[in-house]
């Protein structure tokens, strides 16, 4: 089956809440070409959907690179999330106990990606967590919404240098579904917005976290030792 610009631009924003992809990390058309096995025009109508959807910008004769998102960008961003995510628990779209086996499910593979060594599903998983609710709780157009805010604070963690411990997260998680479980959807919400606030508290905007790959890559070696 070939691949389209929507499933690259898909596997763009996954690789994104994974913290595999960086803000201000270049995009070039030809590599992603031949990572995909499609044509330039493709990857270029699938970069066009991420610029439209606040992923990616184009930088003139330089190409297109992950956006990075200002403070306010990030504030932007949490406040949506907040007003999304509240109100999924206010209006409930099915049981809350028929939600419970999923939502254990994922807290199950978070803690299993905390305990190992894999970076990038953690990360992703920690991040997916809010839109598996929201899936859980039968709001599918929303989750697609959410996808995209999500991984838009994503993107100002990386650039922040979050303090949020994965632990810390997935603990949050968990007593978000306790709540849940005892039937107390108030009190989930109360806790759901708690933890956003705390994740965007953890943020450090004052300083921006450096990713200029080709400044490192510049820099002067050491002296070898006996050099004179």
């Amino acid at each position: 089956m070939s691949t389209n610009q929507t499933q690259i631009a898909q596997q763009v924003v996954e690789s994104i809440l994974a913290q595999k992809l960086s803000p201000g990390e270049r995009l070039g058309e030809q590599e992603l070409a031949d990572l995909f096995g499609v044509s330039r025009t493709l990857v270029r109508e699938a970069l066009m959907q991420l610029q439209a959807r606040g992923f990616v910008e184009v930088r003139p004769r330089r190409g297109w690179y992950v956006v990075e998102p200002s403070v306010d960008d990030a504030r932007d961003a949490f406040s949506a999330r907040r007003i999304i995510e509240s109100g999924i628990l206010a209006d409930a779209g099915r049981p809350l106990q028929a939600v419970i086996p999923r939502l254990r499910a994922h807290i199950a593979d978070e803690q299993r990606a905390i305990e190992g060594a894999d970076a990038a599903t953690r990360a992703f998983l920690l991040a997916d967590f809010h839109v598996c609710l929201a899936e859980a709780m039968g709001h599918r157009s929303l989750s697609d919404i959410l996808r995209d805010l999500t991984a838009r604070t994503t993107l100002a963690a990386s650039l922040y240098q979050s303090r949020h411990e994965a632990s810390q997260s997935c603990a949050e998680h968990e007593s978000i579904v306790e709540a849940l479980e005892a039937g107390n959807a108030a009190l989930a919400r109360e806790r759901l917005l708690a933890h956003i606030g705390h994740v965007e508290a953890a943020l450090n905007p004052g300083q921006p976290l450096v990713r200029d790959r080709l400044r490192e890559s510049l820099a002067p070696l050491a002296a070898p030792r006996g050099s004179t």
